[in-house]
């Protein structure tokens, strides 16, 4: 086979302009799904949060148009409009139409900024089928517009006006099918909720801006007000709002140092889960890195020297782990730096050299100063301390019937466990099904190659209101953890985990929804890799069996049911059968509908954010009714069209 060899400088492309975004979009925005849908909102809030950070900015108002644009708008020093010494063009348009342009890059704009490196504006009119920019200054109201990330026409004076500020409104360049340019997102719908959310957020880690989120598109606007003068210790107070504080208010401290600023607030509770969550420049760090290295050796060194100088902790007594520690506790780390350096770009993870120390010395001095001068809270925290240490030695010794055996020892998996045959876990799913009736059927029904099947009888512990020992020597969890193979806690390894899909398959009522919320609350604080990582799934078994003469048709819900019998026609009289619950099926039945994977249907269970999910266990599976009975009546109309 001859082979061209010829390489010359007529095959090195340039892509000009922002025409890199376009061809890459997910170099920039992480995906072209709902989730970088998102972003672009948040690259343009990041903007105006920048300019709040440098004393500029306290409103920033966005507003979800009925079509399908975004605009957000906001009273800081507006893009600057002057021609640019280099780029010859006026500054705002540099800003809008060149990558890493900006007053982020060592200039004397912005001492601190989050934003995706500088390149959040450019990137969003890349994207953005239209996009049209209001600047108000000097009295002035300038204006450009751009489609597809290219200019419409110059930089112009529209008005005049007594405000300054910025107003960006663009639409997203969504996949239609009938426009010849291709597209590029998958969506164009903008989740109130997932907004909602982030901008709470921003709201407690900026203490006195307000960002005011208005839904225009339905019959009747939907507006939601964030404001919060005591940042971040507003955000614990938040985050405890279901649980029982041990001290009120929450620990604050903050200092400045070299430019950087660090904040943390913290605050026990009488429950059993460790709330800590930290954020560099406004952008949230689930994978931690420096600052919360900093923090949690601190609070470890802090509470153990406490403990020893008060003698709660004898000369013969083992230190206090981390995890002892932090049993109970609601904390947030936020700093704020001038260069700060991301570990990846979904910047998960902070990974300046220098902030772990500031933190850690902060917090030491500051909480150290905190225990000595209030007694009572001390103690609280010292005895849940001590206690999650006699419970960790508890469960030490239950964990060690949980662990993962080799494959020559098999027989330590659980006896009520139906295996697969398989042995390569991409390939591998089980099936946690209640009740030994449709644990029969599933065990019948499945393809025994790569399926595996684990009854489990009745409802699991509610881990939410458990202690880690006692939620081990639960018979049912235990059987989970074992057959699971990767362990559990901050040993949990997914790399030894035994079946990449894990379906909770229960039945389709209240009780079954109950077990699937209970399993779910039992993956996300013992392993939350596993839905991090995109492993636990729900399965959708149907609601009725509809026959008319030889035909049989399955039926999910009852709107779907509804549907069919206007399609059928109401002279048609089929027979309608009504599964109250899995083992009522036939096990062709269960294989047919449910578990085989050419027809069955199911739902991948998502983490879309770790501070909803964390307060949504919390509200659902603890121990203040109230608040629950709240969130049940006020949601009650959607139960009909819940999916998990």
């Amino acid at each position: 086979m001859q082979r061209d060899n010829h390489y010359d400088e007529s095959q090195i492309q340039v892509l000009e302009g922002l025409e890199a975004v376009r061809r890459r979009p997910g170099m920039y925005i992480g995906s072209t799904d709902e989730r970088g849908l998102h972003h672009l909102v948040y690259e343009i809030v990041d903007n105006a949060i920048d300019e709040a950070l440098a004393g500029y900015c306290d409103n920033i108002e966005v507003t979800l148009n009925l079509d399908g644009s975004v605009t957000v708008q906001d009273n800081g020093r507006g893009f600057p409009v002057g021609i640019h010494p280099k780029m010859h063009r006026p500054a705002v348009e540099v800003c809008l139409t060149v990558l890493h342009a900006g007053g982020k890059f060592g200039g004397e704009g912005y001492k601190v900024s989050g934003g995706l490196h500088g390149v959040g504006a450019s990137v969003v009119n890349g994207l953005s089928s239209h996009l049209l920019v209001n600047v108000y200054q000097d009295g002035k109201i300038y204006q450009q517009e751009y489609e597809r990330g290219k200019i419409l026409y110059d930089l112009k004076v529209v008005g005049q006006t007594d405000r300054t500020g910025t107003t960006i409104r663009f639409w997203p360049d969504v996949k239609t099918g009938e426009d010849p340019e291709p597209g590029i997102f998958e969506t164009g719908h903008f989740d109130f909720d997932t907004l909602k959310t982030r901008f709470r957020e921003m709201a407690f880690l900026n203490a006195g801006i307000r960002i005011v989120l208005t839904d225009d598109r339905g019959e009747t606007p939907v507006s939601r007000e964030f404001h919060y003068e005591g940042g971040i210790v507003s955000f614990v107070e938040y985050l405890n709002r279901h649980k029982t504080p041990l001290f009120a208010p929450p620990v604050y401290i903050s200092g400045v140092k070299n430019g950087s600023t660090v904040e943390v607030a913290l605050q026990w509770n009488d429950s059993f889960n460790e709330s800590v969550f930290s954020f560099a420049n406004n952008i949230h760090t689930p994978e931690g890195g420096t600052h919360l290295a900093g923090f949690r050796n601190a609070l470890t060194r802090v509470i153990n020297d406490y403990a020893r100088r008060t003698n709660m902790l004898k000369a013969s007594d083992a230190n206090l782990t981390g995890d002892d520690v932090r049993e109970g506790l609601t904390a947030i780390v936020s700093v704020k730096l001038v260069e700060p350096q991301f570990e990846g770009q979904t910047k998960t993870k902070l990974g300046n050299s220098e902030i772990r120390p500031l933190v850690d010395s902060m917090v030491t001095e500051k909480l150290s100063q905190y225990l000595e001068e209030n007694p009572s809270a001390a103690r609280a925290v010292l005895d849940k301390c001590l206690s999650a240490a006699r419970a960790r030695e508890a469960a030490r010794k239950a964990r060690d019937l949980t662990r993962r055996k080799t494959a020559l020892e098999s027989a330590a998996l659980p006896g009520k466990l139906a295996d697969c045959s398989e042995r390569d876990p991409a390939k591998c799913e089980i099936f946690i099904v209640e009740g030994d009736s449709a644990g029969g059927s599933a065990k019948q029904g499945r393809d025994r190659h790569f399926q595996a099947i684990l009854p489990l009888r009745g409802k699991i512990l509610n881990v939410e209101k458990t202690r880690i020992d006692r939620a081990l020597s639960n018979a049912e969890i235990k059987a989970m953890i074992t057959a699971f193979g990767a362990g559990f806690g901050a040993e949990f390894d997914p790399s030894k985990l035994r079946y990449h899909r894990i379906v909770c398959m229960t039945d389709a009522d209240v009780d079954g929804n109950h077990i699937r919320i209970l399993l779910l609350t039992f993956f996300y604080r013992f392993m939350p890799k596993l839905i991090e990582d995109g492993y636990v799934y729900a399965a959708q078994p149907p609601l009725y069996k509809v026959t008319r003469g030889k035909q049989e048709q399955y039926v999910y819900s009852d709107s779907q049911l509804q549907k069919l019998l206007d399609e059928m026609g109401r002279d048609a009289k089929p027979e309608i059968q009504r599964y109250k619950g899995l083992g009522e099926m036939s096990y062709q039945q269960l294989w047919d509908t449910t578990m085989n994977p050419e027809t069955r249907s199911m739902y991948r269970v998502e983490m879309k954010d770790a501070i909803a999910a964390d307060e949504l266990f919390t509200l659902l599976m603890g121990d203040q009714v109230e608040p629950r009975r709240e969130f049940i009546e006020q949601n009650a109309k959607l139960v009909a069209d819940l999916d998990i």
